[in-house]
């Protein structure tokens, strides 16, 4: 499988466009109210409209309302959800095959409740109180090297261009996902250099890691 790179947070077309050019393969718009890096429905519908076809566009949810939740991908047109609150299993197969959870984890312990949850997909995030997730902390990535064996796992959580390198050979992930790690002083817009390096060194890494680096989407 090609190493699956995510741009994650974007609020722009103009920073959607330097995802495209950069060579990721998706792009998350985060549609809950408390991140800082929220957009409203119109906002996600223009950067589909300018992207739609060259990437994936994956919509970032938390704890929404289940009816809500039932009809958002056919109503944005996204390509997929991303279950980033406390939602379980259960809500989660419902939504199956367009749709995976985020766990946070922090122990053993959580991996083994992130085993729970179905679908192919699965995104590990690092678990800091109080927040969902784009907190710029991460975690350590041993705890997931042999789940990444059963699952197509993505990680998160406070990779960098600087560290993606390493999270990929540690884990050997089906993918990669970073939102503070290609910003600057303003989270709500990307750093093109950033993205471009992002990107850069975490295929040179699957290659690395003997990976298939050919960009692609499900």
């Amino acid at each position: 499988m090609p190493l699956w790179v995510k741009i994650c947070g974007v609020t722009t077309t103009e920073d959607a466009e330097r995802v495209v050019e950069a060579g990721a393969d998706a792009i998350g718009v985060n549609l809950v109210p408390s991140s800082k890096r929220y957009v409203d429905h119109a906002t996600v519908r223009r950067v589909l409209a300018a992207v739609r076809g060259r990437l994936e566009v994956i919509a970032v949810v938390a704890d929404a309302d289940r009816a809500e939740l039932a009809g958002l991908r056919e109503r944005l047109g996204v390509d997929a959800l991303q279950l980033h609150g406390s939602e379980t299993p259960e809500v989660l197969a419902r939504l199956l095959p367009n749709a995976y959870q985020a766990v946070r984890v922090a122990t053993a312990a959580d991996v083994t409740a992130a085993r729970g949850y179905g679908g192919s997909r699965l995104l590990v995030d690092a678990k800091v109180k109080g927040e969902l997730g784009g907190t710029g902390h991460t975690f350590d990535w041993a705890l997931v090297s042999d789940l990444a064996r059963e699952r197509a796992v993505v990680v998160a959580g406070g990779l960098t261009p600087e560290n993606v390198g390493a999270a990929v050979l540690a884990v050997k992930p089906y993918g990669v996902d970073t939102a503070s790690g290609v910003e600057g002083a303003d989270p709500r817009r990307k750093d093109p250099a950033k993205i471009t390096s992002f990107v850069e060194r975490a295929r040179t890494a699957a290659v690395e890691a003997g990976l298939d680096t050919a960009a692609g989407v499900d």
